[in-house]
Parts: C-alpha cells; structure tokens; sequence
C-alpha cells in the first residue's frame, strides 16, 4: 500500500475545501494543484470525473528532510488527492513512510512518521472523523 484513503460523504467542491483548511491545521501549505479533469480535457480533449492533485509542504518537516537527504527534493512534495469516482467522493494521501523508506536513510524515518501522521490526521478530519 502506498497512500492512505477514505470515502467521505462531501461533495468534490466541498471536499477540496476541507482537505485545503485540514492541510493547514497540520502545518502544510498547497504548493501546486493540478486539476486532472481539465488537463485531460486540454490536452486530450477527454472527459474525466473531477480529480484534483493538491502538492503539499509543511516547510518545518521539509527542511529536516532536505538536510537528512539532500535528494529527497525528488519526493517532494507530499501529494494529496482528491476525486470522484463513481459517484463517490475520495480523498486519498501519500504514506511518506512507504516513500521515504525506500531511500534506505534511517534518519528519514522519524520525519516520515511525522508527516504521515499529519496525513492521515487531513484525510480523517475530511472524512469526519
């Protein structure tokens, strides 16, 4: 498994919000979004349900990270999903511990735990619970 999930009962305009305003409460910022429908539309001239990729960054965490591993720029930031599928609402959060664990760099793994835990925190809280 390499992202944590949960369906929740908002609509997809609302859940953007939500997940945005959770992200915040946990010390991330939303670095760049990429609007998956309209870019598939753009460019593909395909249709596609609404489905949004918010790039977070809690600058704090980001740090350690960067100086534990300079490379570790490569996994960043923490990607954030939300989108609609079949009628249902999801959002969806990368597990850093899954990710950064591949880099073999123990002192990574603390970090990782911080940042998923956060995580996991914004997907719950969107989710209602």
């Amino acid at each position: 498994m390499y992202n944590y999930k949960r369906s929740i009962s908002l609509g997809y305009a609302d859940a953007v919000a939500k997940v945005k305003d959770e992200l915040k409460k946990e010390g991330f910022g939303v670095l760049t979004e990429i609007d998956v429908k309209q870019t598939l539309k753009t460019k593909l001239n395909v249709d596609f349900e609404d489905y949004i990729i918010l790039g977070a960054c809690n600058p704090p965490l980001a740090y350690q990270a960067l100086t534990a591993e300079q490379d570790i720029g490569v996994l960043l930031p923490c990607n954030v999903i939300v989108y609609v599928k079949g009628g249902k609402t999801f959002v969806s959060a990368i597990l850093p511990t899954v990710q950064l664990g591949k880099v073999g760099n123990p002192k990574l793994l603390p970090i990782a735990e911080q940042v998923e835990n956060k995580l996991k925190k914004v997907v719950d809280a969107t989710a209602g619970n």
